[in-house]
This record gives structure tokens, C-alpha cells and sequence, in this order.
């Protein structure tokens, strides 16, 4: 019989990806892919995936993907261009990310109102995306802790045991006090559950107030938690400073 060509297999059997998993391992019951992330220098500013003039605002910008995710993950997105191995879209992803030094995982929204399945599919996506931005971009990647509910945290967390960085996003939370709840809760078992030593937080207010009462707790551990500006919280700032202006007119 005939030996069949292993490429040609992965082609047919459209196992493009299973190239950047490789070069990790597999943890869980799910066979989630591990992250390792351990950056000493932490990013000083967060640029969201659709305002690619942004990407080197410093040296130190991090890409986020907090968007909707037709933008970064349609017909045409990152995930589908490595699936398929659709080389024109994935070079068109590497000159958009080209001399970009951090990302925050991306978002690929899981919901609680929809199947267990769908949302661990969902986690692979943003694991792949993750993997394909270090290993073909050299982008040191910090892992996103985003969750449907604190059930599914768990699964979340399986992978990111080698991570002494991760990130959070208050946007959503800060102005509901249920909300705010469950987020600190989620910072308190994402400290117990890995070896931080920082935590990397999206948050648009004009002030890090809230910021300070969510992430107390990983404070009192000895975590760092950084701040970094991004363009919503820039404006919240200005604003924030042009009505206190106003006021004492």
C-alpha cells in the first residue's frame, strides 16, 4: 500500500494549525494548549487591534483585541487565515503586527448563554491566535483571563500554569456592583490558582480607583498590577479634567 504523504494530509484534513502546538503541550481534560508567558518589562500602553496606527504608539505597546469579534475574527480573520492556511491573509497579518513587541491574548468572546462547547472552542481560537503571534512574530503574548462565568474559570486558567503574567479588563464591570463582584472574585482565584508576579489591566475610567478596589487582593499578595493607558482612558482623563475646569470657571 501506498504511504500517504503527511503534508499532503494535513492539508486535506485542514490540520494547518497543529504545527504551532508543536512547540508546546497540552493540559487539561480538554488538551487546551499551555502558554508561557514571564516578561520582565511590561507594556506601557494598550492599543486596540482596529487602530493599527497605534501598534507603536511606544516601544512597549501591547495589541489588544477588545472589539467585537467580526473585526479580528471573521470570514477573514487571523484564526480562519491560520485554519486554512490562507496565505494571503496571513501575510497581510504579519505586515499588520510586523515590529509589534506585546499582545493581550484575543478576546474571542465566550457567553454564558451559549453551549460549554462552543466557549472551550472559543478558548482554542484565542490559544491558537496566541501561539501563531509568538511563534511566527516573536510578540511576547500575555494571556487574557476572560470567562463566561466563574464556573468556567477553571478551564480558563488550565494552561497558564507556567505564566507569571496575565491580564484582566474592568470594561463592563466597574458600574455594576454584581459585575465588580464576580471580577474580584475571579482576581482572587486567578492569584490563588497561578504564580503571578503581574497582572496587566485594561481600564478606560478617568482614575484608577476602581482598579485599586478589584485587584487589592493581588496587591496584598505582592503582585505588581499595571495600568496602562490606552485611548478611552486618555479621553476619560481630558474630559475628566475639562469639566472639573469648567465647574471652577
Amino acid at each position: 500500500m501506498k504511504k500517504k504523504n503527511p503534508l499532503l494530509l494535513v492539508r486535506r484534513l485542514l490540520l494547518h494549525y497543529t504545527k504551532y502546538l508543536q512547540k508546546t503541550t497540552m493540559r487539561g481534560d480538554f488538551d487546551l494548549p499551555e502558554m508561557h508567558c514571564h516578561t520582565k518589562v511590561l507594556p506601557d500602553y494598550i492599543a486596540v487591534y482596529q487602530q493599527p496606527g497605534d501598534y507603536h504608539r511606544t516601544l512597549f505597546t501591547a495589541v489588544a483585541f477588545f472589539s467585537y469579534d467580526d473585526v479580528f475574527d471573521g470570514q477573514h480573520g487571523l484564526y480562519n487565515a491560520i485554519y486554512y492556511d490562507n496565505k494571503r491573509d496571513l501575510q497581510r497579518f504579519k505586515e499588520r503586527f510586523k515590529g509589534v513587541h506585546f499582545a493581550i491574548a484575543p478576546d474571542c468572546s465566550q457567553c454564558g448563554d451559549v453551549d460549554h462547547i462552543e466557549n472551550l472552542y472559543r478558548l482554542k481560537r484565542s490559544r491558537i491566535i496566541s501561539l501563531w503571534l509568538n511563534q511566527e512574530m516573536g510578540i511576547s503574548v500575555i494571556p487574557l483571563i476572560t470567562f463566561p462565568n466563574l464556573k468556567h474559570l477553571g478551564w480558563v486558567l488550565e494552561g497558564l500554569q507556567d505564566c507569571s503574567v496575565v491580564a484582566f479588563s474592568t470594561k463592563g464591570c466597574v458600574d455594576d456592583s454584581y459585575e465588580k463582584s464576580i471580577l474580584m472574585e475571579a482576581v482572587r482565584i486567578t492569584v490563588d490558582t497561578l504564580k503571578l508576579k503581574a497582572i496587566l489591566v485594561y481600564d478606560v475610567c478617568k482614575d484608577n480607583q476602581a482598579v485599586d478596589e478589584i485587584f487589592a487582593y493581588a496587591r496584598q499578595k505582592g503582585i505588581e498590577v499595571k495600568v496602562p493607558l490606552n485611548m478611552l482612558k486618555e479621553r476619560n482623563i481630558v474630559l475628566a479634567k475639562e469639566r472639573r475646569t469648567k465647574k471652577c470657571a
